[in-house]
């Protein structure tokens, strides 16, 4: 019993160090606004949940702390890789939200946006936290949950980590992503820009007519009725990629 004492400390923080990484990162359980104290109480009740599933599998403690200590490495690389593959596809609505408030009218003032580290435009953040609702609302959280319960299978404990692969996954989910959110801005993106073309025209043609700023408060209303109108379809549109994205992740069958 005393000489397995090690592994029953070690595993577990093996365990966590990936689940904890994972948490950071992923789609509405790793926002910034969940307060640490539920994420750190979540991580430890999936590590408990895990933990038995998994434990078979799982190296022994090192006799050396640097290679200990690169084995939790190697598992909170795992964790964040996962959750960022997850967040990169969830981005995507506030992506799209950041475009329609440019194209709107509602770029001004910007505000802190938790979800980029930098600020962004009100429809930004509140597609942001649309995206987060709707999550949690399908349960759509529990994909990555289960594809990080499984990735046990695909990235064993301590094994070598596919750095290449793991790269070009982040870098395809990144262009997924940056499409995804210019589909879904698409429609007002196209209304915005002949907006703009038709009042560059008519001050052409009136010089005298400050037709940009007469424009703009109907600019904001059109956006906004233009968005009411699609939102259905652009919430649903979201909906369907982001599941199809979260069932593609390493380790999902």
């Amino acid at each position: 019993m005393t000489e397995a004492l090690p592994d029953l400390v070690f595993h577990p923080m093996l365990v966590l160090a990936r689940i904890g990484g994972a948490l950071m990162l992923l789609p509405a359980l790793g926002a910034p606004e969940v307060p640490a104290t539920i994420r750190l109480a979540l991580a430890l009740a999936l590590t408990a949940l895990v933990l038995p599933v998994v434990q078979p599998g799982l190296p022994a403690l090192p006799a050396e702390t640097p290679e200990m200590l690169r084995l939790l490495f190697l598992e909170t690389v795992i964790g964040l890789w996962l959750g960022l593959l997850a967040r990169l596809l969830e981005l995507a609505l506030a992506q799209a939200g950041q475009v329609v408030g440019l194209m709107v009218g509602l770029a001004s003032p910007l505000q802190a946006d938790p979800a980029f580290g930098a600020q962004g435009t009100a429809l930004s953040r509140l597609f942001g936290l649309t995206a987060a609702v709707l999550v949690l609302s399908t349960g759509l959280y529990a994909l990555p949950l289960r594809a990080l319960a499984e990735s046990y299978a695909l990235f064993p404990a301590g094994a070598a980590l596919p750095v290449p692969a793991q790269v070009a996954s982040v870098a395809q989910a990144v262009a997924e992503s940056l499409s995804l959110a210019l589909r879904l801005a698409a429609p007002l993106l196209l209304a915005g820009v002949l907006g703009q073309f038709a009042l560059g025209l008519l001050s052409r043609l009136a010089p005298q007519v400050p037709a940009f700023v007469l424009a703009a408060p109907g600019q904001i209303l059109a956006g906004l009725l233009l968005l009411a109108l699609i939102l259905p379809a652009l919430l649903g549109s979201w909906l369907a990629a982001m599941r199809e994205g979260l069932a593609a992740l390493p380790g999902l069958p």
